[in-house]
């Protein structure tokens, strides 16, 4: 699986239609996908899978509206429950001869929080859509459960990957052993919880990421009384005695949490390492606060010739997750 940052043929969407994960909300979110879709094309084609007429016809208003326009968008009609593409989409790997495929990982939204009758199907259409072969793999996975570094590690959390609303018929060798195969890695680093309002059992997009091949960007939380403090402290602990597939220790940016974001009474998971590392953009999620100048600088460093973009995710997070959980990359 290579890293983020390698070269894109595209980025995979879809596009929201059901209101049920922004209740109250809903009507500010389709803008939400059509600015990421307008950034994106400055250097990639943008996928875009589009439930059924209705939710054509709105994309297609958006996407006018945003100014995305251009041959680089791509609207497939696929019937889908919800919108987050980095989990229900296919995992894209490559070979050392450059042939990509697609892994179809089970999907169970979440350990059967959500339906997901329609989702678990996509990884399949999206191979006959383009074309591409597809191996299907005994195990539960979403992308958001997992970060790469293209060289052979990868991070996740114990909290999601030995759920037992995930896999609870594999032991954590086996599931080690899935992820070496299929994905190409050799080197799987554990975590523990993730952040208090992840409703995914702690994906490691809402808190860790690489950010190059010995670079990990980190959320931290500065006050001790907040209950996201001691979970993040552990897991920086984790990372200081990591190292990469060769033995070498990582450069870790820890970069504090925003202020604790609540909608209706419910602490959501405002967090900056979801962002999305697109051929031309980096999309960041911020949220109005003091702390949004430190992660927009240290992506800055790491990707100096990207445009970093900082988008208002204060609305998008009432569905519990922001711009890493709703895009896919496709590798050249």
């Amino acid at each position: 699986m290579p890293a983020e940052w390698e070269p894109h043929a595209a980025t995979w969407l879809t596009w929201p239609h059901d209101e049920a994960h922004w209740p109250g909300l809903f009507e500010k979110i389709p803008p939400i996908w059509a600015r990421i879709t307008k950034e994106l094309i400055a250097g990639e084609d943008v996928h875009i899978l589009i439930h059924d007429t209705k939710t054509e016809k709105i994309a297609e208003k958006e996407l006018k509206d945003a100014g995305a326009t251009g041959d680089r968008i791509h609207l497939h009609r696929v019937l889908n429950n919800f919108s987050w593409a980095r989990d229900h989409g296919p995992i894209f790997v490559k070979n050392a001869n450059g042939d990509v495929r697609i892994t179809h990982w089970m999907y169970n939204a979440w350990g059967e929080k959500w339906m997901y009758d329609m989702d678990e199907h996509i990884p399949s259409i999206v191979s006959k859509l383009i074309d591409m072969p597809e191996t299907r793999i005994p195990m539960v996975l979403e992308g958001g459960s997992i970060d790469v570094n293209g060289k052979g590690s990868l991070l996740t959390t114990t909290s999601c990957l030995l759920h037992k609303n995930r896999n609870p018929q594999l032991k954590k060798n086996q599931i080690e052993q899935h992820l070496k195969e299929h994905l190409g890695v050799t080197n799987v680093l554990w975590l523990g919880d993730g952040i208090v309002g992840d409703d995914t059992n702690g994906h490691i997009d809402d808190m860790t990421r690489f950010i190059g091949e010995k670079e990990i960007f980190t959320v931290i939380e500065e006050n001790k009384d907040d209950e996201n403090h001691a979970p993040l402290k552990a897991n920086l602990d984790l990372l200081k005695e990591m190292t990469d597939q060769d033995g070498n220790p990582f450069m870790i940016h820890a970069v504090p949490m925003p202020a604790p974001l609540f909608h209706e009474g419910i602490r959501l998971p405002a967090s900056y390492s979801n962002f999305y590392i697109g051929n031309a953009v980096v999309l960041l999620p911020v949220f109005n606060d003091l702390h949004d100048s430190e992660a927009i600088n240290v992506l800055k460093k790491a990707f100096p010739t990207r445009k970093i973009v900082p988008i208002d995710a204060r609305d998008l997070v009432w569905g519990f997750g922001a711009f890493h959980c709703v895009t896919q990359q496709q590798p050249t």
